[in-house]
Parts: C-alpha cells; structure tokens; sequence
C-alpha cells in the first residue's frame, strides 16, 4: 500500500526519466500518505489512443466525481 497505475498513451521513457518519474511519484504519495518508500508500488500502462475512450475514459474517468484532477478533454 499504496500501489499507482499510470495509463498513458504508448510513449518510450529512457531510464533516467522514468527513474525520475518513479522518484517524483514516490516522493509525493509517501508525503500525503505518511508512509514509507518501500512500500509504494508504481505501474505504467500504455494504452493506444484507439483504445483510450472504452479503456480507460468511459470506466475510470467519465462520471466520476472521486477523481483528484479532471481532465479537459
């Protein structure tokens, strides 16, 4: 606890930027849960854009009033 899923659309990250991205994660859910590195877990889903509608903004986004941050598109 706590475990994040990222979906994005397919994108290469090098190494060091996804090591950034993992460290930027990290750092802020263990400040707003108080909790310690080691137990964070972080995934990436790449999602083709074809798919983006049905996969992830109909079932997770759309009518959802529990998200942080609403998109706008």
């Amino acid at each position: 606890m706590p475990h994040v899923t990222v979906k994005h659309f397919p994108a290469t990250l090098s190494p060091e930027r996804s090591a950034a991205l993992s460290a930027a994660l990290t750092s802020a859910i263990t400040e707003a849960f108080g909790c310690p590195d080691d137990v964070v877990s972080i995934a990436l889903q790449p999602v083709p854009a074809e798919a983006w509608d049905e996969q992830v903004y109909q079932p997770e986004i759309a009518g959802r009033d529990s998200l942080l941050k609403q998109p706008r598109y």
